[in-house]
This record gives C-alpha cells, sequence and structure tokens, in this order.
C-alpha cells in the first residue's frame, strides 16, 4: 500500500494560519479577435430535455476542445481559416454525435443526445469477466495509448475557497503544462502565464486556510502518469474490483468498475473506473479518499493550524478525464474538492470550509526545444497561489474581467478571456 508521507506533499495541502486581506480592481475593458468564430450553445439530453454537465465538444482533428457548464452551456472559438471541419461532442453514458461546423450557430445552437442504452455484448464480457485483470491491462497500456512525445497544453486553471456558501478566495491562472510522455519517469512542469486573484479575508472566522500545490494538485490526480499515488500495479491486490453497469461512449463499449481498498484501517480510495472495452484504456475516473480516520487525515492534510482548534477533513472527490484524438488519448480535465471542518475550543458551532481546484486544457501541441528552454515563469509543485502569483498580473490582459466571478463555472470563466489566449 502506498505510505501516505511519501505522497502527501504532491496531494492538496492545507496550511492555516492568520493572514491580510487582499482587495482587486477592475481594469478596462478588452476587444475581440477578428480571427475567430465563436459558437455558444446548449446540449441537452434527447430523452428529457434536460441539459448535460461536463460533455466534451472537440473539433475533429484539431487541438480545439471545449466543455458545458453544469447548465450544459458551451462557448467554443474556431479560427475563420478552418471551414471544412467536423465538431464531435461526447460524454460517458450518452452516444457521441458529430455535426459540421456549417450547421453550428454562432448564438443559440441546440445539441442533443441520445442515453445509451446498451449493454457490453456477451462476448466481450466472456472475453474479459475479471475486473481485476481489466484494470491490470489497461495500467500496463499507458505506454501504447496514451501520449509518447512531450506536448505543451495550454490550461485555464482556478482555485477557489467558500465557508458555508460563500466564496472568500478566488485565483485564477492561464497556464502551459509541459507534459511529459506517459512512459517516462520525468514529472509535468507548470510556467504560469497570466494569474489573478480575489480574497476577502474580513469573511473568515478568525483563521485563513491556504491550499497549497496549484496546478499540481489536479496534474497529480492524473493516474495513468502518477499511478503511484493511488494504486501501484505490483499493489492492485490490496483492492477489490467489481463491475459496474457497463455503458457506452463515442459509439465504443465501456466498463464501469468500481474499486476500494482492501484494508481500510486508515485513509482509503474508493471509487469507479471508467475503461474503454475494446482498446483497454482508461477514459475517466471518479474516486474519493475515506477520511473517517481523523488522526491520518490530519496528517495527510493539514501542515499547520491555530493550536487550539481541530482541522480534519470530511469529504474528498477526484475526478480526471481523458479525449481521445487519432488513436492517443490526452489528459483532459481535473477537478479536485475537499471539504474541512475547523473546531475551535470553547466554541458551541464548527467552521467548514470547501475548496476546489479545476483544470481545463483548451489547447496541445508538440514542446518544442525553445519551449523546453523557458523555465522563467516556471512554478513549484508547494506553490501557494494566493501569495505567489502578483509578478503574473496583468490588467491589459484580463480587461473589464479582472473582476472575477466565483459563482461562474471554469467554462464560463475561461471564454471570457478567450480572446486574449487566442492571440
Amino acid at each position: 500500500m502506498v505510505h501516505f508521507s511519501h505522497i502527501s506533499y504532491k496531494k492538496i495541502i492545507l496550511l492555516i494560519f492568520i493572514f491580510s486581506g487582499i482587495n482587486v480592481s477592475a481594469f478596462q475593458e478588452i476587444s475581440s479577435s477578428k480571427n475567430y468564430v465563436q459558437f455558444k450553445g446548449i446540449v441537452y439530453n434527447k430523452d428529457n430535455s434536460e441539459p448535460i454537465a461536463s460533455a466534451h465538444l472537440t473539433l475533429d482533428n484539431y487541438n480545439i476542445s471545449t466543455l458545458t457548464n453544469e447548465n450544459g452551456y458551451f462557448s467554443m472559438k474556431i479560427p475563420k481559416k478552418i471551414k471544412n471541419a467536423t465538431v464531435t461532442t461526447t460524454l460517458i453514458g450518452f452516444q457521441s454525435k458529430t455535426i459540421h461546423l456549417d450547421y453550428f450557430s454562432t448564438t443559440d445552437m441546440q445539441i442533443f443526445l441520445n442515453p445509451t442504452i446498451e449493454k457490453l455484448e456477451d462476448v466481450i464480457l466472456y472475453a474479459h469477466n475479471d475486473a481485476e485483470e481489466i484494470v491490470q491491462k489497461t495500467m500496463s497500456n499507458k505506454g501504447k495509448k496514451y501520449i509518447d512525445k512531450p506536448l505543451e497544453m495550454t490550461a485555464f486553471y482556478r482555485e477557489s475557497i467558500q465557508q458555508r456558501n460563500t466564496n472568500i478566495s478566488l485565483s485564477e491562472a492561464l497556464i502551459k503544462i509541459h507534459k511529459q510522455p506517459y512512459t517516462s519517469a520525468e514529472h509535468d512542469k507548470v510556467l504560469v502565464d497570466k494569474a489573478r486573484k480575489s480574497t476577502d479575508y474580513t469573511r473568515l472566522d478568525t483563521v485563513v486556510l491556504k491550499l497549497r500545490g496549484g496546478p499540481y494538485s489536479t496534474l497529480y490526480i492524473d493516474i495513468m502518469k502518477y499511478p503511484e499515488f493511488l494504486y501501484e500495479e505490483s499493489l492492485l491486490r490490496e483492492y477489490n474490483f467489481t463491475f459496474n453497469e457497463p455503458t457506452q461512449i463515442n459509439g465504443n463499449y465501456v466498463y464501469v468498475i468500481n474499486f476500494d481498498q482492501k484494508r481500510k484501517h486508515q485513509p482509503w480510495y474508493y471509487g469507479k473506473l471508467f475503461i474503454d472495452a475494446e482498446s483497454l484504456t482508461l477514459i475517466k475516473a471518479d474516486y474519493h479518499l475515506n477520511v473517517e480516520d481523523r488522526t491520518e487525515a490530519i496528517r495527510m492534510f493539514v501542515l499547520k493550524k491555530p493550536g487550539k482548534a481541530k482541522v480534519f477533513p470530511v469529504e474528498t472527490h477526484y475526478q480526471i478525464d481523458y479525449l481521445n484524438q487519432n488513436g492517443k488519448w490526452y489528459y483532459s480535465y481535473a477537478n479536485v474538492f475537499v471539504e474541512m471542518v475547523v473546531n475551535w475550543k470553547k466554541r458551541l458551532f464548527n467552521s467548514r470550509y470547501k475548496f476546489r481546484s479545476e483544470l481545463l486544457v483548451t489547447e496541445r501541441k508538440y514542446l518544442t526545444e525553445k519551449s523546453k528552454r523557458n523555465r522563467s515563469n516556471l512554478i513549484n509543485p508547494s506553490i501557494i497561489m494566493n501569495d505567489n502569483i502578483s509578478g503574473f498580473s496583468d490588467a491589459d490582459f484580463w480587461g473589464a474581467n479582472n473582476i472575477i466571478e466565483p459563482e461562474k463555472s471554469i467554462l464560463e470563466a475561461y471564454q471570457k478571456i478567450k480572446d486574449r489566449v487566442n492571440n
């Protein structure tokens, strides 16, 4: 079993200490790009006309993609020079749909996806009837099915802290990820291009909570690249693997495999793996860390706290999505959520804080030697975004959108500055 003391510095680490407040101001409005066409719309469930969240829209044969928000809304900018192309919309549990750009609307595009009702054919089930064996083969496929050359990924990152339902801290950044091949022992690197923050510490109950790791906290849950942070291939027998109801995506059958650790005397992982049945590749993982063992959970998550308070996690949730293009699977989206409780001595009520980190990849290209040499904005895996991003602020870049809107989804936040990204 993986020792938590070994991996804790790469997980979300929470620091708790007194700090002063920071304000953010608004700047001039930015101009829109003339080289791109923006398409907007909503993706619906055809059966009940309900909006679909977290659906991927990908411009086929191009490194351009986006994601629907919790209301099914999407916005996608495509270079005007691209004419004869198609957009494919995918989500696990639904049949994918491919539509030519000629049929896209710039303002009110509606896309309806059919839920998948087919089950895995008997022949496939008979061929793969051992869930643990499927996971083993999937992990061994990372050198064949995932990227085998270094990539430079452009991504939008945001992290937030809420007390009860009030946002007290928000950081957003446009970053570059030097994504290493999945067979390489070299770790990914992150460079910050532009960043901003908004913090109101006056809303906190005496303490200030900070999150260490920044974008790295979302990169390290890429379990195909960093399996040691969840389970190592040699230790798979420490887990129970069972079949859930299968589904379909992109016309391909998908195994849904439940997993949990057998020994539960300390924080332990459990969740679901979504594995393409034909190629045996992981296309999505949705999992949690059980933190009922409070002593071990505190050691894992809390680095510093006030002496008169007990601070411990009560809920965690991790999500990682991969996208397929030209036969290779790519890290696409990650979401990390942790809820913490602060119990003060001689106080009747506790305080609850919700931490969320999200990363959405918006573009990919091969990593050049010039990009490799650019280390000027390279950040450390132990970065505290809210403290260390002042040097990356740029009022002209963010423009009027320098007012951060925490109630908006990461997609909506990214769309507001997408013109600047493309320029």
